[in-house]
């Protein structure tokens, strides 16, 4: 099978050579029914993080970059949902009122699963207990002036635009002109070389994970796969059911207020003592805890820095807040998916490949900047974000369509069964195949808070 061009754009943007691709095998055909090539983009993206841990391999064995293998169709449903649980549900990953609405001259989508957001919508449309009474209030509306409103009063919504407004949009002209991965480095005094077990590569290495809702977090599950030790921070009071038992696995998971000043003394400490931090927050906001670049550089020279936000890291929408439906929804693919299919309403893509491509190339920046560290004592700082990793997308759109995957089966299933906190489970069949280094998580999938924050001996 040919070698899409989408995965030496992603490998080029992470730093490596183009020749390595040639190590990357795709296995099976078909492709998840989209306008754009979403399975392209799970696979090339899951390839990426192949290829990254097996040029860490080689670089610590002194041996060339081994073949890996990727299966175009369990990535593909990975970036659905990896989880299948037995004798129990996961609960719906939306509030009851999130939703595509019709306003007065298109279309808008509200996002409100965090309280805190849904009341801010309904400051604006006041209180509606499901979407048939919201969708009353929205279409009195026109849909630019309501986008203005929510996002001005703290909430999260996104107007449907098409590609090509979104071309001629000063944020959109902006995130066009960024790379797909924010590289920067600096070079460090020789630092001690770290042992690579070539079965686990990441053991030994400490991911503090300050990220949420659904890339970074995608990220962390991703780096706990091949041995990372994984800690992830949540607020006292956040949670979020419907995803909690799909990325929590393999994780440490703790529950602190990093507004408390004694609490924040400890995350420094944990920060010092990281080898890699992921982190999610708005531009802004760890600067506002006392958190931001400088102090984190101060605290530990030699810390991998991988960060993610919605818009991009330039023009106008930079520190707005957003999430993969509602980055869909801006830049054209919702509207690009109702032409095709000559729908009456927005068609995202049949899964969140914004938030799961990102997350995928965030554990591959991070592996990356490991490899670099060992390689050449230089300490890498990576920012990535879902509307420019949709700009990816957008670039390759092709209306043909391929042939669709067959149905789920039980072969698909991995053998092993997963004790959650909420019964018993099995997870899809990882993607990625490398000789000696197979995918594993010590931990399952828990509820927030199950640990202290501390990393595990």
């Amino acid at each position: 099978m040919t070698k899409p061009a989408m995965l030496h754009n992603i490998w080029a943007a992470l730093g490596g050579h183009a020749d390595d691709c040639n190590r990357v095998i795709l296995t099976t055909e078909g492709a998840l029914p989209s306008v754009y090539p979403v399975t392209d983009l799970a696979s090339a993206s899951m390839a990426a993080v192949a290829l990254s841990i097996a040029r860490l391999r080689a670089q610590a064995g002194g041996k060339p970059v081994e073949d890996v293998h990727v299966d175009r169709r369990l990535a593909s449903i990975w970036f659905a949902s990896s989880l299948r649980p037995i004798g129990w549900q996961v609960p719906s990953a939306w509030d009851p009122i999130a939703g595509d609405y019709k306003t007065r001259d298109g279309w808008i989508r509200l996002h409100t699963n965090a309280p805190h957001h849904r009341l801010a919508a309904e400051r604006i449309l006041g209180a509606h207990s499901d979407k048939a009474g919201m969708a009353k209030t929205v279409a009195l509306w026109d849909k630019a002036e309501l986008e203005t409103a929510i996002v001005e009063e703290g909430g999260c919504a996104a107007e449907m635009r098409s590609s090509l407004e979104w071309s001629q949009h000063p944020q959109g002209r902006a995130v066009a002109q960024e790379p797909l991965i924010h590289m920067d480095r600096k070079q460090l005094a020789n630092m001690p070389a770290q042992p690579v077990d070539p079965a686990r590569p990441l053991a030994g290495i400490n991911v503090l994970d300050l990220t949420r809702v659904l890339a970074g977090p995608v990220a962390t599950r991703c780096l706990a796969a091949y041995g990372a030790k994984v800690l992830r921070i949540d607020p006292p009071d956040w949670n979020e059911p419907g995803l909690v038992p799909e990325v929590t696995l393999g994780k440490r998971l703790a529950r602190l207020d990093l507004r408390d000043p004694g609490v924040l003394a400890r995350v420094k400490v944990l920060i010092a003592s990281a080898d890699v931090i992921l982190h999610g927050y708005r531009p802004d906001a760890l600067e506002h805890l006392g958190l931001g670049r400088t102090v984190r550089q101060r605290l530990n020279p030699a810390l991998i820095d991988v960060s993610l936000n919605a818009y991009g890291w330039t023009g106008p929408w930079r520190e707005r807040r957003g999430f993969d439906s509602l980055v869909q929804m801006s830049c054209g693919i919702a509207d690009a998916g109702m032409q095709h299919v000559e729908a009456d309403k927005p068609v995202p893509m049949p899964v969140q490949a914004l938030d799961q491509a990102t997350g995928y190339l965030m554990a591959a920046a991070a592996i990356v900047g490991i490899t670099d560290r060992l390689q050449s004592s230089k300490v890498l700082q990576a920012r990535l974000s879902l509307a420019r990793t949709a700009q990816l997308l957008l670039d390759y759109r092709s209306d043909a369509s391929a042939q669709a995957f067959a149905l789920q089966t039980d072969a698909d299933l991995s053998g092993t069964l997963e004790l959650t906190s909420w019964g018993e489970a099995k997870r899809i069949r990882w993607p990625i195949q490398i000789n000696g280094c197979p995918a594993s998580w010590a931990i399952p999938a828990r509820e927030l808070g199950c640990d202290a924050a501390c990393w595990p001996a």
